[in-house]
């Protein structure tokens, strides 16, 4: 189970980054199409979609250690397209490894 719990850490990390970086982008949508400056998105977008990128592989990695069933590691990976779903799929995500490494060590 120490290979699922080192895998939990880069995953919360990423979450966290790739919530707000989702934020930072759909304040910088407002503001592309409520004032029609488009530098914001410019910007902010490809970060998102490399920050994303990496989320999508340390999702997949822990899904993978954690033999998660595929639709549960799908809907893990597609938390990151939903603006504040990456916080809360964390949360539940950390509360069912530390769970399973719990029943692993008693």
């Amino acid at each position: 189970m120490i290979v699922v719990d080192s895998a939990l850490k880069p995953f919360r990390v990423m979450a966290y980054i790739v919530g707000c970086m989702l934020l930072a982008l759909v304040g910088a949508m407002v503001v592309k199409y409520g004032f029609g400056n488009a530098t914001p998105v410019a910007l902010v977008g490809p970060v998102h979609g490399f920050v994303y990128a990496v989320y999508l592989l340390t999702a997949l990695n822990l899904g993978l250690k954690a033999r998660w069933s595929w639709p549960y590691i799908l809907g893990v990976l597609l938390a990151g397209t939903v603006p504040f779903l990456s916080f809360v799929i964390e949360r539940k995500v950390t509360q069912r490894v530390r769970e399973r490494i719990a029943l692993a060590t008693a």
